[in-house]
């Protein structure tokens, strides 16, 4: 005879998963020299969580295997759809890379860099730079420390910089469609992506704004230029790639595809169709065009230029492009070690996509869904769902608590995958069964919405989170250093609870459209 876990329990089961997780991922160092943690990658921390949570399970609560293996597959099958788009992510992110439809984004994203505006240019390059590739380390690494190097030579605060740059990036990861967490999300919620994308404007567009004034305010203080280290940056992209405003067809075919309210995967794939076109037209063989779908794009020349240590050596690379590198430009006035530095982080930028990139994000999802069903057949999360939802009257109160879960999952469980996999499985029930005063459900987008609003944002802000030892380490600033002026990620889950509690941008599910085609109604009117 099965049983029902007591509430205690539930707690208990929770709080030592997270502890394993927190321990096999963090690594750090203490005064003494002695590390806390095992710093290992989230997915082996997270099978034993999940083997301790089948246990208790199996011996405390009499679950049979039959029943955990159950709970496991079907939580994985949610994700299904998810995965499919993150391979065909995989193809785009190639296909963009080699037919300069990234380089270009950001060739032009760099245009808008001038001394006084420094800190909003930083919050736009980072903007531009995360949407064009979904991700906000690559851009931290890359992009944000070349801002970081630019803003130390100018003598500014580096945390003020790192806080524009983080605020940029995560905003970039948070909308583009090429994002794990952006298809993670809605995957966990049961929301499609495009309709996930359109509903986080809500809460995402007023915050970027409000952190965008913030900047430009700033911005007196920024005094001096790096000018030559930006078209530096420009003259290398120009070597290796064919920048031209033909690049922005295939995002604009994205973006039609979705006003046009097409499902993800045939917009992905008109998406990569395009990029395929560009790059056969631009000269690349077939063979060339698409082995960038599986293996990712390996850049050609910025290697050399990241080899070129010596004033010989610069000159050699250069020579041989002439149409990109001009005599007397700001981009030649650079010392060799700038020139190589620089090469070396476009290398790390361009050289990725594919199918293969996406294996390790997949693993995780599985890995960490396998948990959360385990967690759900047991019936933890739902005991702890029911005590908290005996405390929920409104929508405004049901929205603080999945922002507040998703926060504290950032904090204890050290992961950002979790913070939107682990409260989306303990609340997606709520969402889908509740009905409030008006005789409505919220839509499974404002789920997906909220777990973004906090599980993405707030990431990087927890110094033993993956995203914030990894983001402080490649910046070499401190996480508590950056936090005050990481704006858009600490306001971000604001705005949201603050737009609910006034009726904005609460978004009800229309019971009469089926499951395939919902229709989302933006209702001001009901709160509670």
């Amino acid at each position: 005879m099965c049983k029902r876990p007591s509430l205690l329990l539930s707690i208990y089961v929770l709080l030592a998963s997270a502890l394993i997780v927190t321990f096999g991922v963090v690594d750090v160092e203490l005064e003494s020299g002695s590390h806390f943690g095992l710093g290992l990658p989230a997915q082996v921390p997270l099978l034993f969580a999940a083997i301790f949570a089948a246990i208790v399970g199996a011996l405390y609560l009499r679950r049979s295997w039959s029943e955990l293996e159950k709970g496991m597959t079907g939580a994985i099958q949610v994700s299904i759809q998810a995965i499919v788009i993150l391979v065909l992510v995989g193809c785009l992110v190639g296909s963009w890379i080699q037919s300069g439809v990234v380089a270009t984004m950001i060739y032009y994203g760099l245009e808008v860099m001038t001394p006084r505006y420094f800190y909003l240019a930083s919050l736009i390059i980072s903007v531009v730079v995360a949407i064009a590739t979904g991700c906000c380390w690559t851009t931290s690494s890359t992009v944000g420390v070349a801002l970081i190097g630019i803003s130390a030579g100018l003598g500014l605060p580096l945390p003020i910089t790192a806080g524009f740059v983080i605020s940029g990036a995560y905003f970039g990861d948070k909308i583009s469609p090429l994002s794990d967490t952006t298809n993670l999300a809605p995957a966990v919620a049961g929301s499609e992506l495009f309709d996930h994308v359109k509903a986080m404007m809500w809460s995402t567009i007023p915050t970027l704004i409000i952190t965008a004034i913030i900047a430009f305010m700033m911005g007196d203080s920024a005094q001096g230029s790096d000018g030559g280290r930006i078209a530096l940056i420009q003259s290398m992209m120009r070597a290796e790639f064919n920048i031209s405003l033909f690049a922005f067809i295939p995002p604009m075919v994205i973006i039609v595809m979705a006003f046009l309210k097409m499902p993800a995967i045939p917009g992905i794939v008109a998406g990569i169709t395009a990029s395929l076109v560009l790059s056969l037209l631009r000269g690349s063989t077939a063979h060339e065009a698409m082995e960038v779908l599986f293996s990712g794009y390996v850049p050609e020349h910025l290697g050399a230029f990241a080899e070129a240590a010596t004033p010989e050596a610069v000159a050699s690379v250069t020579g041989a492009f002439t149409q990109a590198f001009t005599a007397g430009s700001p981009a030649m006035g650079v010392t060799p070690d700038v020139f190589a530095k620089v090469g070396g982080l476009l290398t790390q930028l361009f050289t990725r996509g594919g199918m293969t990139s996406m294996l390790e994000t997949i693993c995780l999802i599985v890995v960490a869904l396998s948990l959360g069903g385990i967690m759900e057949v047991c019936g933890f999360l739902d005991v702890i769902l029911d005590a908290l939802m005996r405390h929920v009257k409104s929508v405004t109160g049901l929205i603080g608590s999945v922002l507040a879960s998703a926060f504290m999952a950032n904090v204890f469980l050290s992961e950002q995958y979790l913070s939107i996999i682990v409260p989306g499985r303990m609340f997606k029930r709520a969402f889908d069964e509740r009905t409030w005063p008006n005789g409505k459900k919220l839509a499974p987008v404002m789920l997906s919405r909220s777990l973004e609003d906090s599980g993405t944002m707030t990431s990087v802000l927890v110094p033993w989170n993956t995203c914030g030892v990894y983001v402080s380490s490649v910046l070499g600033v401190a996480t508590l250093d950056y936090l005050p002026y990481c704006f858009m990620n600490w306001l971000n889950p604001i705005v949201a609870l603050a737009m609910t509690a006034f009726g904005l941008g609460i978004i009800w599910k229309n019971e009469e459209a089926s499951s395939s085609e919902q229709v989302f109604i933006p209702d001001a009117a009901v709160v509670e």
